[in-house]
């Protein structure tokens, strides 16, 4: 048994708002990395993709999503309440994307983040490391341009 208060679950087309709060509190409307609600809906219907949420009670604070492609595996977005960050979150919804993605058969695990984003501490602890760059992918409300770097972690 864990005192940890915090639970995984599969979202569900009924969890999009849940989802949605935690996009708008995590993701920076300058770094223009969030997701829209419409594009959201369309992971739940593909049967190659997931996404999942961490709850605090009943509260949620954290998600992730990610689709599988033949022996690949690709997060497209990872996101932690900043309030809750700190606690192991992230870090928890990264290892249960690779759970589900290796059960899948994936055994090459990939994702993509903006270059200047602090998640990469956390990627780099779990064994990612880059293997690409999209200079100027990112065109966020501040109107700075920023490279994307795509990283790889393999079984």
């Amino acid at each position: 048994m864990t005192d940890d208060p915090i639970r995984l679950a599969t979202a569900r087309v009924g969890d999009l708002s849940a989802v949605m709060r935690v996009m708008d509190a995590a993701f920076d409307p300058a770094f223009g990395e969030a997701w829209s609600a419409a594009q959201l809906l369309t992971l739940f219907a593909l049967p190659s993709a997931r996404v999942r949420l961490a709850w605090d009670g009943e509260r949620p604070c954290g998600f992730s999503a990610a689709r599988i492609a033949g022996p690949e595996s690709e997060l497209l977005l990872l996101a932690v309440d900043p309030a809750e960050r700190g606690k192991g979150i992230g870090a928890r919804l990264l290892n249960d994307w690779q759970s589900w993605a290796k059960e899948q058969g994936a055994d090459d695990y990939f994702l993509e983040m903006r270059a200047d984003n602090n998640a990469i501490h956390l990627y780099e602890r779990e064994g990612f490391s880059e293997c690409g760059r999209r200079p100027a992918y990112y065109r966020g409300g501040d109107n700075v341009v920023r490279d994307a770097i795509t990283m790889r972690r393999s079984k």
